[in-house]
């Protein structure tokens, strides 16, 4: 029985202490092809898909929403689809415990430039912005904006064209550029 377990119990620790939790493809340094933030923004962990940026005081859910809105338009996006997660919880007696939605933007002229080279990365498409409540590291209830970065999202696709890696940066630091003014409820 010992030696049973131990010979089932031996690959798993090894796995355990040798796998690492993510793709080795996913794992870089490589700071070429991310985004660009503005002066004031946090940086870029290459390492997470997620880019989150707190909301200034005082900017209320729905002023980022109209932020958000004339700045896509102003950028050439369009908001084809918004997904108000935390009301659907709602309506099934789910406490979402703050904001919680998702509001879906593209740029046909940036995102068409990666999906002609890599018609997968669609999966990927639209790009995404969250408005979530979370608490701080002061432990108080924050409005957050969250970003799915597509220069990470590229980082799915084998062999990456240039233009392809050039437009997801640019649609990142484009996208990375609204929310920084949305943030802050600029219009």
């Amino acid at each position: 029985m010992v030696k049973l377990m131990a010979a089932f119990l031996l690959p798993v620790l090894i796995c355990i202490s040798g796998c690492s939790h993510q793709p080795k493809a996913l794992v870089t340094n490589d700071t070429k092809w991310i985004g660009k933030v503005s002066k004031g923004m946090p940086a870029i962990d290459p390492g997470n898909a997620i880019y989150e940026l707190p909301v200034n005081e005082g900017v209320s859910h729905q002023d980022v929403i109209d932020s958000l809105k004339s700045l896509s338009e102003g950028k050439n996006f369009v908001n084809p689809a918004n997904f108000p997660i935390g009301e659907h919880m709602k309506l099934r007696g789910q406490d979402p415990g703050g904001v919680l939605e998702v509001r879906a933007f593209c740029n046909l002229g940036l995102g068409a430039e990666i999906m002609q080279d890599h018609p997968e990365f669609i999966v990927f498409a639209p790009c995404r912005i969250a408005i979530y409540e979370k608490m701080d590291a002061n432990n108080i209830k924050r409005l957050y904006l969250g970003l799915d970065r597509p220069t990470f999202d590229l980082k799915n696709i084998k062999q990456p064209t240039e233009r392809a890696k050039r437009a997801a940066q640019e649609l990142e630091t484009t996208l990375l550029e609204i929310m920084d003014k949305a943030r802050k409820g600029d219009l």
